[in-house]
């Protein structure tokens, strides 16, 4: 059952516009030499100043280069921006380097202080060390995909116009749609975690002795052992969530707000705390491993099914605001549930993947999604009902000595060499000069492709 604002979108055949979310996306990569070890190449010099340079930086260690991509209005136009800053960065890499293709990191050294961090200025570094510190290197290797999410300002016009009763402002209807689609992917995080988890086996080093794990799980990244700070946001609100995170920097949890790991994470203000008078501008989702069988660490299908998520949980109704938190509490603890299991084993809640998935599927014939969709949702039906096609256990066919080391280096070579072979020869980093996003689908695209 649509929500009143899901019937109001459909009722005004804004269905489309309720599909079209704005999208950007951040993959993270470790540089490697052939050998399968963090690289000790410095940074690029090809692609700019990593401190500066926009759209390819780094995050953490001075190995893990990070591809930010311009926004693009639908899911294809973000992978050929993807894919072209990603060929952009592989041809600058020093001859035998490579990009390591899976999520957790390469084998790394016994003598961790040896690796270096990210050199990003005085501020950022002194919070590195500062993680460190409480947390070790290893927690902060891991790698992923981010997308990042914006509503079209026509369901926010649409939405403000017919409830001005509910709705002071702009600003108001934005917060609250934000808000809804945060908590729909903080519910269902467990099933992205199921279908797209891709990290069931650490390389060595990343555990000390005493904490490695029994056996592969779905995902290490995804899991309480896994990536950064484990600290519970609130998504009551926007105001809400902005008090929580400032009462975790207060009680020295968090070291920074950026310290706020969340799978999902309300941005668009330089400030966080600005978020409720100004108005959130887009969603990030971090809830995504690198998919290994992708040069650049994700499929279009994969962020045409986040699309559609985001399309389903803004017309369908939120949760009632005192149910909130035991919700996503629940929610948190079905997805750790989910992310350690045994990748090759059935989901302990797979009654509840086969029903949403259904619910998806009436879904998208509801509003007339195209072929490609219902194709993605047979596919993602076959993982719920068959746990050994989903990422994580086929990557157990290619462990050899408790390590995918082989794989991981025999795919980055692929993706390398079949890079090289189609590169553009792009020249817009070297001279440090911070480029602006038309600059850059300009000097990326001109004459062969139309991004919007």
């Amino acid at each position: 059952m649509f929500s009143k604002i899901g019937q109001l979108i459909f009722d005004n055949e804004a269905v489309a516009k309720a599909s079209d979310f704005t999208m950007g996306l951040e993959i993270e990569m470790q540089r490697v030499d052939d050998t399968g070890h963090l690289s000790q190449e410095p940074y690029p010099s090809a692609i700019g100043d990593e401190k500066t340079n926009p759209w390819i930086t780094n995050d953490f260690l001075e190995t893990m280069s990070e591809v930010v991509t311009p926004a693009a209005s639908h899911a294809l136009d973000a992978m050929h921006y993807l894919y072209a800053i990603n060929n952009v960065l592989r041809s600058a890499l020093a001859p035998g380097e490579l990009l390591w293709p899976l999520s957790m990191p390469p084998k790394l050294p016994k003598d961790k202080s040896t690796i270096q961090t990210a050199k990003m200025g005085p501020v950022k570094e002194a919070y590195l060390k500062e993680f460190i510190k409480r947390h070790g290197f290893s927690k902060g290797t891991p790698c992923g995909a981010h997308i990042n999410l914006s509503i079209d300002d026509h369901i926010i016009d649409l939405v403000l116009k017919n409830f001005p009763e509910r709705f002071k402002n702009r600003i108001e209807v934005q917060n609250y749609l934000y808000t809804v689609l945060a908590q729909g992917f903080m519910r269902y995080r467990w099933l992205i975690t199921y279908l797209f988890g891709a990290s069931p086996i650490a390389e060595a080093n990343y555990f000390d002795k005493e904490d490695e794990l029994p056996h592969p799980i779905r995902s290490i990244r995804q899991s309480s052992y896994g990536f950064g700070t484990r600290f519970s946001g609130c998504f009551v609100d926007v105001q809400k969530y902005v008090k929580r995170i400032e009462e975790g920097l207060k009680q020295g949890v968090l070291i920074a707000d950026h310290d706020f790991h969340s799978p999902v994470r309300f941005k668009g203000t330089k400030d966080f705390r600005d978020l409720p008078k100004k108005g959130v501008q887009y969603l990030e989702l971090r809830m995504l491993d690198l998919d290994p069988s992708s040069s650049v660490g994700v499929r279009t299908g994969t962020l045409r099914f986040i699309r559609l998520l985001s399309s389903y949980f803004i017309m369908h109704p939120a949760l009632k605001a005192d149910d909130v938190d035991q919700v996503l509490s629940k929610a948190d603890e079905m997805n750790e549930d989910v992310s350690v299991e045994l990748p090759t084993d059935q989901c302990k809640y797979q009654n509840k993947a086969r029903a949403f998935i259904k619910s998806l599927e009436r879904f998208a014939n509801q509003i007339q999604l195209g072929p490609e969709y219902q194709e993605i949702l047979e596919d993602l039906e076959d993982r719920v009902e068959n746990p050994k096609t989903t990422p994580s256990a086929k990557l157990l066919s290619y462990v050899e000595n408790n390590s995918l080391e082989k794989y991981a280096l025999r795919r980055a070579k692929r993706y390398q060499e079949a890079a090289l072979e189609s590169i553009y020869q792009f020249k817009g980093f070297e001279d440090d000069a911070p480029m602006s996003a038309e600059d850059l689908k300009r000097e990326l695209f001109y004459g062969n492709w139309e991004v919007q």
